[in-house]
């Protein structure tokens, strides 16, 4: 059998708004755990507690999350203005 070898080069990565789907997605996980944190007796009847600490987690893993892409951005932002010339304004 052949070796498979790519044809092309791959195309650069996509960059969206990477904050503001962090922050969303935060969100969600954490109203995903308001919404389950009533019915927590039914979960731990079923044996399924770890449906309501994985949103927890997705939540706090996800503060996390903001806190690197915002930081992330801030970098990129500096380096865009440090290899940008004086006097240019976009």
């Amino acid at each position: 059998m052949a070796k498979w070898t790519p044809k092309h080069e791959a195309p650069e990565p996509l960059e969206g708004p990477v904050v503001a789907t962090i922050t969303g997605g935060t969100i969600i996980w954490f109203v995903l755990f308001l919404a389950q944190v009533p019915f927590y007796g039914w979960f731990a009847d079923r044996d399924l507690t770890w449906w309501v600490w994985t949103c927890l987690a997705g939540a706090g893993l996800g503060l996390i999350g903001i806190w690197y892409v915002r930081r992330r951005d801030a970098a990129l932002k500096r380096v865009a203005a440090a290899e940008r010339p004086h006097g240019d304004t976009d």
